[in-house]
């Protein structure tokens, strides 16, 4: 019994001092991680214990060309993964990726490649020969020219041919697939020619549409338990839920497997890239208890379910970054819509993390989005400017990129090159706010524009943004001239714009004579009274005349030049 315990803590040993290697590794930019790997004095162990999803990102972001070492030294199921995410789009299989992995597999262990395929992936490789090759079994006393042109043997018995590409096929893949299946297939035959001989005669009876069905529903099945779910199935995420629906679920009944008895390793990147968020300041909380490890594994699977959902191809750590940080954002999301708070404690969080499923905390968070899009969906349908036919442009590049945003199918931030990007996830509740405050504005200005009626006939063969439509017809009024005909000329706007601006001791600024003029202006054309006009319109105008004074303030009447006026419609 006293032997069986200190082996038992051996081994316990030897797996923790390979999990913090492991993470040493990946830590580690990619060419060092290579020499780190290769210096072990038993690397094969090492790299048997790296969970398949961050072997997987491993040799890509150190080059598969780069690394048959590493591929030599792959498990089956980690060999089995790549091929899961490698050959697949959506439910169609990728022949040239069959080929180009069982090429890599073949540089770095060609034997262990042919045993492997034609003992463990026997229907994978017939139905890869069935789509390459044509196969022909000559009789004792047959002409080898009696069978057709271009076939080869190995034995003088069982002739093969590769089959013609489709003329639209790429020629250096084409060449690809004919040196590799000439040389796979020698090489078969050499390793065991009973074996060889049934392989081909079985690949010429294949059923095509019956080999792809089954293949598709073991790779779901190998997936789905890294939750790399079918996409029917993985869009569910994207279900909204509302905090009030979410709290009368039942808490988690699961049992929290203790860290030492778990028996997968948690995947490094997906677990170590949400960085500052809520949601990781709530996970550092707990990750030294039972249910941190279990947690970081349902993150790193719901992860990969939100790629299946996107239909994103994932290869680096970097594009994993990104869909880690949006995975975070939305439960940082959830944990504050939950907890009632915009910055909750991670003690708090913490403890609602560890009660509730994360993955419906993340439809929580994405509720609120969602509800934004809904509501731009709704208004677009209705709104004015869209009766009038003007297209997007119209609301001018901030307020197009909001909509934008808002208007596909999975909705995103309008950053507009903040962080670096024109458009990226939405991470916080500052997101959602600020997008709803832009929304809520576009529609103010809807509908204050339905109410002035101001002909949108005029300016349909000339760019025109909200601003410039709805100023320049109340430039012309000032100035005592028709409205319905939209542009002013140089000499007007100048005559407008020296009475436009009072000098302060900061600078310029719009005289508060002529801020009243629009207000009366915009009540009179909507048949209001001054004091009927609602505070939403109000605070629009606001916005609008601190855009003229953010724009035109430093500007002087002498460098005036209608090219680089937007906010007026000047010729």
């Amino acid at each position: 019994m006293s032997y069986d315990i200190e082996s038992e803590q051996k081994i316990k040993e030897l797996l923790r001092g390979l999990q913090i290697k492991r993470r040493e590794i990946l830590a580690m930019p990619p060419e060092k991680a290579l020499d780190s790997i290769l210096k072990e004095k038993q690397p094969l162990p090492l790299v048997h214990s790296f969970p398949e999803e961050d072997f997987y990102f491993l040799i890509y972001d150190i080059g598969v060309e780069d690394c048959p070492e590493l591929l030599e030294m792959a498990s089956d199921r980690q060999w089995e993964y790549i091929l899961d995410r490698d050959i697949w789009y959506r439910d169609r299989i990728l022949l040239p990726e069959i080929t180009r992995w069982l090429q890599f597999f073949m540089n770095a262990a060609p034997e262990r490649t042919i045993r492997w395929t034609v003992e463990k992936k026997a229907e994978f490789l017939e139905y890869y020969l069935f789509r390459s090759i044509d196969v022909a079994v000559r009789e004792h006393d047959q002409d080898p020219a009696d069978l057709g042109e271009d076939f080869q043997t190995c034995d003088d018995v069982f002739y093969y041919r590769l089959k013609s590409p489709p003329p639209e096929a790429d020629k250096e893949l084409i060449a690809d697939r004919d040196s590799f299946v000439n040389d796979f297939i020698r090489r078969l035959s050499l390793y065991d020619h009973i074996l060889y001989q049934t392989v081909l005669l079985k690949a010429v009876h294949v059923i095509p549409a019956e080999s792809e069905e089954e293949m598709y529903r073991l790779r779901n099945v190998h997936l789905a338990e890294k939750g790399f779910l079918p996409f029917e199935e993985a869009v569910g995420i994207y279900q909204p839920m509302k905090p009030e629906v979410f709290l009368r679920q039942k808490r988690r009944f699961a049992k929290i497997i203790p860290k030492e008895e778990s028996s997968a390793p948690v995947p490094y990147f997906s677990s170590s890239l949400h960085e500052g968020s809520l949601f990781s300041r709530a996970l550092e909380n707990i990750a030294h208890e039972p249910a941190g490890e279990h947690l970081q594994s349902e993150f790193a699977g719901l992860c990969n379910q939100i790629i299946s959902a996107d239909r994103r191809v994932i290869r680096s750590r970097d594009e994993l970054k990104h869909i880690v940080r949006k995975v975070s954002g939305y439960l940082s999301m959830g944990i504050s819509l939950l907890l009632g708070e915009d910055h909750p404690s991670p003690q708090k969080a913490a403890a609602l993390i560890r009660t509730y499923a994360i993955a419906q905390i993340f439809r929580v968070g994405y509720s609120r989005v969602a509800e934004l899009k809904w509501q731009a969906e709704k208004w677009r349908k209705e709104s004015w400017f869209e009766k009038q036919g003007f297209d997007a442009t119209f609301w001018g590049e901030e307020w197009l990129g909001v909509l934008g945003g808002l208007l596909i199918e999975k909705p995103l931030f309008f950053d507009n090159y903040e962080s670096g990007v024109l458009y990226r996830d939405f991470y916080s509740l500052d997101d959602v706010r600020h997008t709803r405050k832009t929304l809520e504005r576009i529609m103010t200005a809807d509908t204050l524009l339905s109410h002035l009626r101001i002909p949108a006939e005029t300016v349909q063969d000339r760019f025109v943004i909200w601003k410039s439509f709805l100023l320049t017809p109340w430039l012309r009024h000032y100035l005592g001239k028709r409205e319905q005909q939209m542009p002013v000329d140089m000499d007007d706007f100048r005559i407008f714009y020296r009475k436009l601006w009072q000098e302060e001791k900061g600078g310029r600024c719009i005289r508060n004579s002529m801020k009243e003029s629009f207000l009366h202006w915009v009540a009179e054309r909507c048949g209001k009274d001054v004091r009927e006009i609602p505070e939403p319109w109000r605070n629009l105008l606001v916005y609008l005349f601190a855009e003229v004074e953010k724009e035109y303030a430093a500007v002087s009447e002498e460098d005036l030049d209608a090219r680089y006026i937007m906010l007026f419609h000047v010729i």
